[in-house]
């Protein structure tokens, strides 16, 4: 059996593991050494069992089984009789969580996908190699040293395309408007993964910032980004958790000590083992951000996000707008095992400054992660556990993080839905650009882009004209599509963030949140006058101090 190591000092995410959406929170907390102490008589039998076994399937089954396989199996069939949570990460997926949460890695600097079983350029990441070459949105990667991509999985040819700094790679790049393939040999550099994907001023005076994972640098990433917004005169900021799956605990701690006042309570750890139990208050480390904050979150919030928009709504720092979050509640330990191996497993519960833990129920694992939200309604508010915040407006326990004000994105047509899927807007418009050269990001959706792209969605045979004319009777699925190809279209121009401003316009949710900032400002200006005042800290005791505030969320 393999000696456990370090423990790291980690929170960690909703990855996709195996096709189903797994979230993991490993969080900054030290676990005990589990193979450190002498094994009971007991368990030295099972174990004795268990090696035999082993032994047995791999001499004399009908087939050759590699042990790694079968070990690895026997250790996830363990694992899941305990939570979602708890899992065993092999070497490859240690080392590729380890090269996430330091925030860099080597190799080129694009951001691929597979379209239409191609791999497909996204966009190239500013100042990487694959910039500095003009790689392009919509440029193909045929070839990586010699090997065709085509039947390679996506995984893979990110695999190959990493690799040690100064290192070359050599690769065909198959681009619209050019006949033959590129070839290109690019040398690896230092690629950082930026924590803090988007930060621009979204109307004057309004700031948006996009943090898509806490990570070693978010913390750095968020100072930089709000000097750069109040140097362009933000004041007031959207702060967007949506799709952010976590990650370290540390940079949550980090984050919310920009919006809250020294030693306020972040969040708290409850477990079994007496080092499980810590407090995590506000450092006062950072300039704070005195502006109105409204926090967007959706299902696909979790763990560290959770920790963010929970700290800031119990202390009424920020309304919360969007969807419920994922509900994660559970913390993990990160233990680094012999042969590069790890494993996370839960040894304690969190629990935001009002009390709640927010836990989803996971009795049933293919529930937990699989089933659609139709199928699994979420629990009714009545039937969830009450607590107060800081000015004793209501907020929920159990099932994640229940937003103020409920705003679900728009629902569009099968055929819209298709559309976006199947890559057709992403391909018509990396086609559209490179037969106009001379457009420019002023560009207006015309009805004859529209037509052309008609005609060239109904060729792809992804839906016919009849259905995408139906589509585009609809308001939601009309401005959906217009947007959505002047983004594209500048995107493949000029890059991906570039086109940022354009897919934020029509997004319901951030609309409602635009709306909000007078109702934000009066709760966390009620919230910091009850403080200033010696208001209770517990926030259960504040509730009759605040009739004034709301008291149960807002569906829009």
């Amino acid at each position: 059996m393999a000696k456990l190591s370090k423990t790291e000092k980690w929170t960690f995410s909703l990855t996709l593991l195996v096709a189903i959406a797994a979230a993991t929170l490993f969080g900054g907390f030290y676990g005990n050494r589990l193979f450190g102490s002498p094994v009971p008589g007991d368990l030295n039998k099972r174990l004795k069992e268990y090696t035999d076994l082993i032994k047995a399937v791999t001499e004399n089954s009908p087939e050759e089984v590699g042990v790694d396989k079968v070990v690895y199996s026997s250790i996830d069939g363990m694992l899941r009789t305990l939570d979602p949570h708890t899992s065993f990460l092999e070497p490859k997926e240690y080392s590729d969580m380890q090269d996430r949460q330091k925030g860099s890695f080597y190799g080129l600097g694009i951001l691929v996908t597979k379209r239409n079983d191609q791999v497909t350029v996204i966009t190239p990441l500013e100042g990487t190699p694959a910039a500095r070459l003009g790689i392009r949105a919509g440029d193909v990667i045929s070839e990586v040293e010699g090997v065709s991509t085509s039947d390679l999985p996506l995984d893979e040819v990110v695999k190959r395309l990493k690799g040690p700094k100064g290192t070359t790679v050599h690769l065909k790049i198959v681009r619209v408007g050019i006949k033959e393939p590129i070839p290109l040999t690019m040398v690896r550099a230092a690629i950082p993964t930026n924590s803090i994907s988007n930060v621009l001023m979204i109307r004057p005076g309004i700031g948006y910032i996009r943090i898509k994972d806490f990570t070693a640098t978010t913390v750095r990433e968020l100072d930089e980004a709000v000097e750069k917004l109040k140097g362009e005169g933000m004041q007031k900021l959207v702060l967007d958790l949506r799709m952010n799956p976590g990650g370290l605990l540390d940079a949550a701690v980090g984050v919310s000590d920009h919006f809250l006042d020294k030693g306020q309570m972040i969040v708290y750890t409850k477990g079994r083992t007496p080092d499980s139990a810590q407090d995590y208050v506000a450092p006062g480390k950072h300039d704070q951000v005195n502006v109105p904050v409204v926090v967007l979150i959706n299902r696909g919030s979790a763990s560290a996000s959770e920790i963010v928009s929970g700290a800031l709504q119990d202390h009424d720092r920020a309304l919360i707008v969007g969807e419920t979050s994922w509900g994660k509640g559970l913390v993990q330990s990160v233990y680094s095992l012999q042969y590069g191996a790890g494993l996370a497993l839960t040894t304690s519960k969190y629990y935001t400054p009002s009390g709640r833990n927010i836990q989803r129920d996971y009795s049933s694992f293919y529930d937990y992660y699989v089933a659609d939200d139709d199928s699994t309604p979420e629990v009714p508010l009545k039937d969830r556990k009450q607590y107060k915040t800081d000015t004793g407006r209501v907020v929920y326990g159990g099932g994640g993080i229940t937003p103020d004000v409920f705003v679900k994105p728009a629902q569009l047509t099968k055929t819209t839905q298709l559309l976006e899927v199947r890559s057709a807007i992403f391909n018509y418009a990396v086609e559209y650009a490179a037969a106009h050269p001379d457009l420019t990001q002023a560009i207006t959706v015309t009805p004859d882009i529209i037509e052309g792209f008609v005609q060239y969605a109904a060729g792809k045979d992804i839906a016919t004209i009849d259905e995408i004319r139906q589509a585009l009777q609809k308001p939601e699925d009309r401005n959906f599509i217009e947007r959505s190809l002047k983004a594209e279209i500048v995107a493949a121009k000029y890059g991906y963030d570039a086109s940022y401003t354009y897919r934020l316009q029509g997004d319901s949710q951030v609309a409602k949140a635009l709306e909000l900032f007078p109702e934000a400002q009066k709760l966390a200006t009620l919230a910091s006058d009850m403080r200033l005042k010696g208001g209770a800290q517990n926030p259960a005791d504040a509730g009759s101090r605040a009739a004034q505030a709301n008291t149960v969320p807002k569906t829009n």
